[in-house]
């Protein structure tokens, strides 16, 4: 995949708290790295709207996380943290992630995300499906 594929990305620095005995960053944070951006991106979609926000916040849990590491990150680096929607299906949908410092890609991920209310699944409103495809620069499947 390329950088260019991705419409969102959040600007973040290592802190000193986050990397470990080895000087780079422990991998549990990469995961909240993407946490980060994936709220960030949200709000974005949201463009303002604060009772949808809350609305996608109360309805999507992550079903599944994946990260593979290319390269560490120390502390200070300014990381950026690239999201997309690969794919939206009934009730879920994939997002990508990669990391990067500059033009170095450190990490890529993939969540998989469902839309549930009461632990049942529910369909994707039409609204967020047509605001996440006009959104992103690559259609998700």
């Amino acid at each position: 995949m390329s950088r260019e594929d991705f419409t969102f990305s959040h600007r973040l620095r290592v802190r000193w708290a986050e990397a470990d005995m080895q000087g780079v960053v422990f991998n549990g944070h990469y995961m909240t790295y993407c946490d980060v951006a994936i709220t960030e991106y949200w709000r974005a979609l949201c463009a303002g709207d604060a009772a949808w926000l809350s609305e996608i916040f109360e309805r999507m849990y992550v079903v599944r996380a994946v990260l593979e590491y290319h390269r560490p990150a120390r502390f200070d680096d300014e990381l950026d943290v690239c999201a997309r929607v690969a794919r939206i299906g009934g009730s879920s949908m994939a997002f990508l992630f990669e990391i990067y410092r500059g033009d170095e890609h450190l990490v890529s991920g993939e969540n998989v995300y469902v839309h549930a209310e009461d632990g049942a699944a529910l369909r994707i409103p039409e609204r967020m499906r047509s605001a996440l495809r006009d959104f992103e620069r690559v259609t998700p499947l």
